[in-house]
Protein backbone atom coordinates (compact mmCIF):
# COMPACT_ATOMS: atom_id res chain seq x y z
CA UNK A 1 0.00 0.00 0.00
CA UNK A 2 1.43 3.45 -1.03
CA UNK A 3 0.07 6.97 0.59
CA UNK A 4 -0.24 9.36 -1.66
CA UNK A 5 1.12 12.64 0.60
CA UNK A 6 -0.70 15.48 -0.45
CA UNK A 7 1.45 17.02 1.90
CA UNK A 8 4.78 16.52 0.56
CA UNK A 9 3.38 16.90 -3.13
CA UNK A 10 1.86 20.03 -2.32
CA UNK A 11 5.19 21.26 -0.90
CA UNK A 12 7.18 20.17 -4.12
CA UNK A 13 4.53 22.04 -6.26
CA UNK A 14 4.96 25.03 -4.21
CA UNK A 15 8.96 24.62 -4.71
CA UNK A 16 8.93 24.38 -8.20
CA UNK A 17 6.24 27.86 -8.34
CA UNK A 18 8.78 29.67 -6.41
CA UNK A 19 11.47 28.80 -8.87
CA UNK A 20 9.13 30.18 -11.72
CA UNK A 21 8.47 33.29 -9.75
CA UNK A 22 12.19 33.60 -9.04
CA UNK A 23 12.94 33.89 -12.84
CA UNK A 24 10.28 36.07 -13.22
CA UNK A 25 11.70 37.96 -10.86
CA UNK A 26 15.02 38.26 -12.18
CA UNK A 27 13.46 39.23 -15.63
CA UNK A 28 12.10 41.88 -13.98
CA UNK A 29 8.86 40.78 -14.64
CA UNK A 30 4.92 41.80 -12.52
CA UNK A 31 5.02 38.83 -10.35
CA UNK A 32 1.34 36.78 -9.99
CA UNK A 33 -1.16 39.02 -7.59
CA UNK A 34 -3.68 36.47 -6.49
CA UNK A 35 -6.94 38.13 -4.39
CA UNK A 36 -9.26 37.04 -1.75
CA UNK A 37 -13.12 37.90 -1.16
CA UNK A 38 -14.38 36.77 2.29
CA UNK A 39 -17.18 38.23 3.17
CA UNK A 40 -18.68 37.88 7.39
CA UNK A 41 -16.42 35.82 9.58
CA UNK A 42 -16.86 32.29 9.17
CA UNK A 43 -14.13 30.22 11.24
CA UNK A 44 -13.35 27.41 8.74
CA UNK A 45 -13.26 30.20 5.17
CA UNK A 46 -11.00 32.55 7.89
CA UNK A 47 -8.67 29.32 8.39
CA UNK A 48 -8.46 28.72 4.62
CA UNK A 49 -8.18 32.35 3.49
CA UNK A 50 -5.26 32.32 6.11
CA UNK A 51 -3.57 29.36 5.04
CA UNK A 52 -3.66 30.44 1.19
CA UNK A 53 -2.55 33.76 2.12
CA UNK A 54 0.95 32.52 3.54
CA UNK A 55 1.13 30.10 0.82
CA UNK A 56 0.85 32.68 -1.86
CA UNK A 57 3.86 34.98 0.27
CA UNK A 58 5.76 31.00 0.34
CA UNK A 59 6.13 31.54 -3.15
CA UNK A 60 6.26 34.90 -4.22
CA UNK A 61 3.18 35.92 -5.06
CA UNK A 62 1.35 39.38 -4.32
CA UNK A 63 -1.61 38.26 -2.51
CA UNK A 64 -4.24 40.88 -1.34
CA UNK A 65 -7.54 39.86 1.25
CA UNK A 66 -11.05 41.81 0.61
CA UNK A 67 -12.51 41.45 3.71
CA UNK A 68 -16.25 42.53 4.20
CA UNK A 69 -19.36 42.95 6.24
CA UNK A 70 -21.53 39.69 6.68
CA UNK A 71 -24.69 41.97 5.96
CA UNK A 72 -23.05 43.73 2.54
CA UNK A 73 -25.96 43.85 0.10
CA UNK A 74 -26.06 41.99 -3.20
CA UNK A 75 -25.22 44.71 -5.10
CA UNK A 76 -22.26 45.96 -3.38
CA UNK A 77 -20.30 42.33 -3.61
CA UNK A 78 -21.11 42.63 -7.37
CA UNK A 79 -19.80 45.63 -7.42
CA UNK A 80 -16.74 45.03 -5.68
CA UNK A 81 -16.17 41.94 -8.01
CA UNK A 82 -16.47 44.04 -10.83
CA UNK A 83 -13.65 46.38 -9.52
CA UNK A 84 -11.75 43.35 -9.33
CA UNK A 85 -12.61 42.18 -12.35
CA UNK A 86 -11.21 45.52 -13.57
CA UNK A 87 -8.36 45.93 -12.04
CA UNK A 88 -5.58 45.07 -14.32
CA UNK A 89 -2.58 44.26 -11.54
CA UNK A 90 -5.28 41.31 -9.83
CA UNK A 91 -4.49 38.02 -12.05
CA UNK A 92 -6.42 36.07 -10.67
CA UNK A 93 -9.07 35.95 -7.26
CA UNK A 94 -11.31 33.81 -6.04
CA UNK A 95 -14.59 34.70 -3.65
CA UNK A 96 -14.88 32.13 -0.48
CA UNK A 97 -17.79 30.15 -0.06
CA UNK A 98 -20.18 30.08 1.76
CA UNK A 99 -21.56 33.11 1.28
CA UNK A 100 -24.15 34.69 3.56
CA UNK A 101 -28.19 33.20 2.85
CA UNK A 102 -29.04 37.16 1.42
CA UNK A 103 -26.17 36.96 -1.47
CA UNK A 104 -27.06 34.47 -4.26
CA UNK A 105 -23.50 32.47 -5.03
CA UNK A 106 -24.49 31.88 -8.74
CA UNK A 107 -24.75 34.92 -9.65
CA UNK A 108 -21.87 36.29 -7.85
CA UNK A 109 -20.00 33.33 -9.49
CA UNK A 110 -20.90 34.26 -12.79
CA UNK A 111 -20.09 37.69 -12.17
CA UNK A 112 -16.42 36.68 -11.80
CA UNK A 113 -14.43 37.25 -15.05
CA UNK A 114 -13.61 33.70 -16.56
CA UNK A 115 -10.16 34.84 -17.25
CA UNK A 116 -9.83 35.58 -13.48
CA UNK A 117 -11.38 32.68 -12.50
CA UNK A 118 -8.81 30.51 -10.38
CA UNK A 119 -11.13 28.55 -8.74
CA UNK A 120 -12.75 27.23 -12.38
CA UNK A 121 -15.94 27.68 -10.73
CA UNK A 122 -17.38 29.87 -13.86
CA UNK A 123 -19.60 28.10 -16.30
CA UNK A 124 -17.10 28.99 -19.20
CA UNK A 125 -14.20 27.49 -17.63
CA UNK A 126 -16.33 24.35 -16.80
CA UNK A 127 -17.24 23.90 -20.43
CA UNK A 128 -13.96 24.44 -21.27
CA UNK A 129 -12.58 21.95 -19.18
CA UNK A 130 -15.18 19.43 -20.65
CA UNK A 131 -13.97 19.89 -23.78
CA UNK A 132 -10.49 19.39 -23.32
CA UNK A 133 -9.28 23.19 -23.22
CA UNK A 134 -6.78 24.60 -21.76
CA UNK A 135 -8.53 26.63 -18.70
CA UNK A 136 -8.84 27.05 -15.14
CA UNK A 137 -9.51 23.43 -13.56
CA UNK A 138 -11.69 23.91 -10.10
CA UNK A 139 -8.62 23.32 -7.65
CA UNK A 140 -9.84 19.66 -5.60
CA UNK A 141 -10.06 17.77 -8.98
CA UNK A 142 -7.28 19.17 -10.48
CA UNK A 143 -4.97 18.57 -7.17
CA UNK A 144 -5.99 15.03 -7.18
CA UNK A 145 -5.08 14.63 -11.06
CA UNK A 146 -1.58 15.81 -9.92
CA UNK A 147 -1.29 13.01 -7.15
CA UNK A 148 -2.73 10.55 -9.72
CA UNK A 149 -0.15 11.99 -11.82
CA UNK A 150 3.34 12.33 -9.42
CA UNK A 151 2.25 8.95 -8.12
CA UNK A 152 2.61 7.05 -11.73
CA UNK A 153 -0.99 5.75 -10.93
CA UNK A 154 -2.33 3.64 -13.77
CA UNK A 155 -6.11 5.34 -14.92
CA UNK A 156 -6.17 3.70 -18.19
CA UNK A 157 -8.66 1.55 -19.13
CA UNK A 158 -9.49 1.29 -15.20
CA UNK A 159 -13.15 1.64 -14.29
CA UNK A 160 -13.65 5.04 -11.62
CA UNK A 161 -16.15 5.09 -9.13
CA UNK A 162 -16.50 8.86 -8.03
CA UNK A 163 -19.02 8.99 -5.53
CA UNK A 164 -20.96 12.63 -4.69
CA UNK A 165 -21.99 14.97 -7.88
CA UNK A 166 -20.86 18.19 -6.42
CA UNK A 167 -19.98 21.17 -9.21
CA UNK A 168 -16.65 21.59 -7.21
CA UNK A 169 -15.55 17.86 -7.23
CA UNK A 170 -17.80 15.17 -8.14
CA UNK A 171 -19.19 16.49 -11.32
CA UNK A 172 -15.60 17.76 -12.57
CA UNK A 173 -13.80 15.06 -11.51
CA UNK A 174 -15.87 12.40 -13.72
CA UNK A 175 -15.22 14.43 -16.38
CA UNK A 176 -11.48 14.73 -15.75
CA UNK A 177 -11.06 10.99 -15.36
CA UNK A 178 -13.03 9.82 -18.58
CA UNK A 179 -11.05 12.52 -21.09
CA UNK A 180 -8.54 11.70 -23.23
CA UNK A 181 -5.11 11.56 -22.19
CA UNK A 182 -3.51 10.82 -18.73
CA UNK A 183 -4.83 10.70 -16.34
CA UNK A 184 -7.84 9.77 -17.42
CA UNK A 185 -8.99 7.31 -20.31
CA UNK A 186 -10.53 5.65 -17.31
CA UNK A 187 -14.76 4.31 -17.74
CA UNK A 188 -16.29 6.72 -14.77
CA UNK A 189 -19.50 5.93 -13.09
CA UNK A 190 -20.87 8.98 -11.27
CA UNK A 191 -22.83 8.03 -8.36
CA UNK A 192 -24.59 9.88 -5.68
CA UNK A 193 -27.92 9.77 -2.88
CA UNK A 194 -30.02 8.23 -5.20
CA UNK A 195 -28.02 5.50 -7.01
CA UNK A 196 -29.21 2.31 -6.16
CA UNK A 197 -26.99 -0.61 -5.67
CA UNK A 198 -24.17 1.29 -4.68
CA UNK A 199 -22.33 -0.79 -2.27
CA UNK A 200 -22.00 -3.44 -5.57
CA UNK A 201 -20.59 -0.47 -7.92
CA UNK A 202 -17.95 0.46 -5.29
CA UNK A 203 -17.01 -2.96 -5.51
CA UNK A 204 -16.38 -3.27 -8.70
CA UNK A 205 -14.31 0.00 -8.62
CA UNK A 206 -10.36 0.13 -10.06
CA UNK A 207 -10.56 3.67 -8.86
CA UNK A 208 -12.59 4.97 -5.84
CA UNK A 209 -13.14 8.75 -5.26
CA UNK A 210 -15.49 10.12 -2.48
CA UNK A 211 -16.52 13.56 -2.07
CA UNK A 212 -19.82 12.73 0.06
CA UNK A 213 -18.97 14.06 2.80
CA UNK A 214 -19.97 11.30 5.59
CA UNK A 215 -17.41 10.32 8.00
CA UNK A 216 -16.28 6.80 7.56
CA UNK A 217 -18.44 6.03 5.07
CA UNK A 218 -16.21 3.39 3.02
CA UNK A 219 -15.77 0.51 4.63
CA UNK A 220 -12.83 -2.25 4.09
CA UNK A 221 -15.94 -4.72 2.94
CA UNK A 222 -17.30 -2.31 -0.11
CA UNK A 223 -13.66 -2.68 -2.32
CA UNK A 224 -12.06 -4.64 -4.07
CA UNK A 225 -8.66 -5.67 -3.33
CA UNK A 226 -5.73 -3.19 -4.33
CA UNK A 227 -8.20 -0.46 -5.49
CA UNK A 228 -7.00 3.26 -5.59
CA UNK A 229 -9.11 5.15 -3.02
CA UNK A 230 -8.93 9.07 -3.37
CA UNK A 231 -10.58 10.76 0.19
CA UNK A 232 -12.02 13.91 -0.62
CA UNK A 233 -14.04 14.04 2.22
CA UNK A 234 -13.47 16.44 5.15
CA UNK A 235 -15.32 16.49 8.15
CA UNK A 236 -15.18 17.94 12.30
CA UNK A 237 -16.16 14.85 14.14
CA UNK A 238 -16.61 16.50 18.08
CA UNK A 239 -14.08 14.30 19.82
CA UNK A 240 -13.62 15.15 23.67
CA UNK A 241 -9.65 13.66 23.83
CA UNK A 242 -8.78 16.81 21.24
CA UNK A 243 -7.50 20.08 22.27
CA UNK A 244 -9.42 21.55 19.68
CA UNK A 245 -13.34 19.28 20.97
CA UNK A 246 -12.79 17.83 17.66
CA UNK A 247 -11.14 15.73 14.60
CA UNK A 248 -10.64 16.09 11.02
CA UNK A 249 -12.37 12.86 9.72
CA UNK A 250 -12.54 11.54 5.95
CA UNK A 251 -15.43 9.50 4.42
CA UNK A 252 -13.10 6.39 4.24
CA UNK A 253 -12.35 4.19 7.40
CA UNK A 254 -8.75 4.87 6.63
CA UNK A 255 -7.39 2.21 9.20
CA UNK A 256 -9.31 -0.63 7.28
CA UNK A 257 -9.44 0.47 3.92
CA UNK A 258 -5.79 1.20 4.09
CA UNK A 259 -5.07 -2.78 4.49
CA UNK A 260 -6.30 -3.65 0.78
CA UNK A 261 -5.91 -0.84 -0.95
CA UNK A 262 -2.84 -0.07 -3.31
CA UNK A 263 -2.68 3.40 -2.94
CA UNK A 264 -4.81 5.94 -0.81
CA UNK A 265 -5.30 9.47 0.82
CA UNK A 266 -5.27 10.40 4.24
CA UNK A 267 -7.23 12.83 6.23
CA UNK A 268 -5.65 15.36 6.82
CA UNK A 269 -2.95 15.56 4.53
CA UNK A 270 -4.23 14.03 0.96
CA UNK A 271 -6.00 16.37 -0.89
CA UNK A 272 -6.68 18.86 1.14
CA UNK A 273 -2.89 20.35 0.83
CA UNK A 274 -3.06 19.46 -2.92
CA UNK A 275 -6.15 22.37 -3.32
CA UNK A 276 -3.95 25.35 -2.38
CA UNK A 277 -1.11 24.23 -4.47
CA UNK A 278 -3.42 24.27 -7.62
CA UNK A 279 -4.98 27.36 -6.78
CA UNK A 280 -1.07 28.65 -7.04
CA UNK A 281 -0.96 26.91 -10.64
CA UNK A 282 -3.97 28.09 -11.49
CA UNK A 283 -2.96 31.70 -10.90
CA UNK A 284 0.45 31.31 -12.32
CA UNK A 285 -1.19 30.30 -15.33
CA UNK A 286 -3.88 33.13 -15.14
CA UNK A 287 -0.42 35.31 -14.92
CA UNK A 288 0.78 34.06 -18.16
CA UNK A 289 -2.58 34.65 -20.09
CA UNK A 290 -2.29 38.11 -18.76
CA UNK A 291 0.50 38.75 -20.02
CA UNK A 292 0.41 37.07 -23.77
CA UNK A 293 -2.42 39.59 -23.89
CA UNK A 294 -0.98 42.22 -22.82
Amino acid sequence: MTILDGKKCSNDIKNEIKDEVDKMKAKGEKVPHLAAVLVGNDGASLTYVGSKVRACERVGFKSTLVKLSSNISELELLEKIEELNQDDDIDGFIVQLPLPPQIDTQKVLMQVDPQKDVDGFHPTNFGKMALDMTTFIPATPFGILELLERYNVDTKGKHTVVIGRSHIVGRPMSILMGRKGWPGNSTVTLTHSHTKNITQIISQADIVISALGIPNFLKAEMIRDDAVVIDVGITRVPDENSKKGYIITGDVDYENVSKKASFITPVPGGVGPMTIAMLLKNTLLAREMHRLRE
